[in-house]
Formats: C-alpha cells, structure tokens, sequence
C-alpha cells in the first residue's frame, strides 16, 4: 500500500485537476434531489451508463415519490430490468418512496443520517446526494476513488472508511467539494483497473504507482 502523499504534492494534484475541469460534474442522470437519490442507489453494481439508459424513460413518469409509488413495483421493476439486482432495488425505492411520503411529506431528508435510513441507501450513496444536491463536502468512495487513493498515496486506506477518512483529513479545505468528483472521474477514465493510461496522466510525476505502464 503507498504512503500517504504529503500536503504539497496532494495541492498539487488537485490544483491540476482543478485547472483541467474546474467544477466536475457527476455522469447520473437527474431532475430533482429524488431522482438523484434513485439514481446513486440503482447504480450500486451497475454503471452510470446503464443506470442513465433505465432511468431516461422512469424519470419521465416517476419523478416523485408519489408518482413511483402510483407506478407500482410491477412497472417499477420493468423499467429497471437491464440493471444488476433490480428486483431488490425495486422493492427498495417502492419502500424509500413509500417512508418518503408518510414520514417526510415527500421530501428527500438533508442530512446522512436519515438518507442512510432509508431502504437501499448506503452511506456512499448518501454522501453523493449530499455533495452533488447540497454541495456538503461529503467524500462517496468508490471503487475507482478507493483505487486511485491508494496507488496514487492521495487517500490510502484497506477499507472504503479509512480512504473516506483520509480525504477529509488531507486533501485541502478548497478542494473538498469536488474531491471526489475529480476522484471518481479520473480513475474511471484514466487510472483505470487493468490498463492504467499513466503515459497520458497529468499527475504522473506525483503518483506512488509503481507499476506505472508506459
């Protein structure tokens, strides 16, 4: 495992994520704080690509809690069927929607620990609501974030919680907001699992990454 990266190098890293995409975005699809919610859920196990080619039509009927609800999980379930386990996140959103209604009058709940409550809603997944809708400093660590934190020595860690930790403790205050969004899209698209694009990474020279290709 690499060592953590000291401050100079980690504000360097940044600084340069900063300059190549200044205010990333996140890839999943949405129209409201719901259906973002939705959304991050479906996308456990499952890719931004499929989840957003799901949704497009889902979305369109259903951009409400009520409105899922009056759908049913029969149509739910129909619409989400290309998704990795989409009969258990059917029945998940049917009853995140349901205890929507009747505890929260509708209304997505603010803070991690009433999202994490709710069926299907991780604390990955309330950590990217609550970055992307409420701009909190919120660090989701995925599989690409946990990857790239510790080849890179940004955020290393054996489990998601101490990479999650390791963010929030050293990478600096002005770049926290769009921490993991960097992150998740340069591990995604550049440092990848098996063939790493090292010869066209812009932070090469920073990276621990010893088996850096060519």
């Amino acid at each position: 495992m690499s060592k953590q990266l000291d401050y100079h190098k980690i504000r360097e890293i940044f600084e340069r994520f900063q300059v190549a995409d200044p205010e990333p975005k996140g890839e999943l699809n949405h129209v409201n704080v719901y259906t973002l919610t939705v959304a991050v859920a479906l996308s456990a196990q499952a890719t931004d690509a499929g989840v957003n080619k799901a949704t497009r039509h889902l979305f369109k009927v259903a951009d409400t809690p009520q409105k899922m609800l009056n759908l049913g999980l029969e149509n739910l379930t129909k619409h989400i069927q290309t998704i990795g386990l989409f009969r258990q996140k059917a029945k998940n959103i049917i009853k995140l929607s349901q205890i929507l209604v009747d505890d929260y009058n509708g209304v997505v709940p603010n803070s991690r620990a009433a999202l994490q409550s709710l069926p299907g809603v991780g604390r990955k997944t309330a950590n990217v609501v609550l970055n992307m809708w409420w701009s909190y400093p919120a660090q989701a660590v995925d599989t690409h974030i946990f990857r790239l934190g510790n080849r890179t020595g940004i955020a290393p860690g054996k489990t998601v919680e101490t990479v999650e930790r390791a963010i929030e403790d050293h990478i600096p205050s002005d770049f926290q907001l769009y921490a993991h969004h960097w992150m998740i899209l340069h591990g995604r698209y550049h440092c990848k699992a098996r063939k790493p694009l090292c010869n066209t990474c812009i932070i090469r020279d920073l990276c621990q990454f010893k088996d850096k290709t060519e």
